[in-house]
């Protein structure tokens, strides 16, 4: 049930996504490029090079360049550490990946200890009560049968 949540969720945000990337608007772009002088998304810079590729990005954005050609660009002119996100090789990508191979051996750990821990207590014989003392029985039995009466 929830993967078909997340499946119509998805199916959901797809055209947004692919209006973003036709349509980019300066203020999504700021917060995705960084300032080659400060190391900051261009919206939190106000370095005279974080204005300029603003400036540049309103440009490219009235030409009608859709987001991965400004993206592109941008690489073209300060290099692939102008994103502000990981590279998908090497080491970025190992760095991205190896966490969430950890947090799902994880979750596959636990949930086979929960698995086996819940097969173990249900296969098991439950345990019998402890004997009752005959007087303490004997007088329970008493009582139950003052209050039926």
């Amino acid at each position: 049930m929830r993967l078909v949540v997340a499946l119509l969720v998805a199916l959901a945000l797809a055209p947004a996504a692919a209006a973003s990337e036709r349509h980019p608007t300066l203020g999504e772009l700021e917060g995705e490029v960084i300032c080659p002088t400060c190391h900051t998304t261009l919206d939190q810079s106000s370095s005279p090079i974080a204005t300029r590729m603003k400036a540049f990005i309103a440009v490219r954005i009235r030409a009608g360049d859709t987001k991965g050609e400004i993206e592109d660009k941008l690489v073209a002119q300060f290099g692939q550490e102008v994103l502000a996100r990981p590279s998908t090789h090497g080491l970025d990508l190992a760095a991205w990946l190896l966490p969430l191979g950890v947090l799902v051996i994880g979750a596959a750990g636990l949930g086979a200890a929960i698995w086996r821990w819940r097969g173990i207590s249900r296969d098991a014989p439950s345990p019998s009560p402890p004997a009752l003392d005959p007087e303490v029985e004997q007088r329970i039995d008493e009582e139950l049968a003052r209050f039926e009466a």
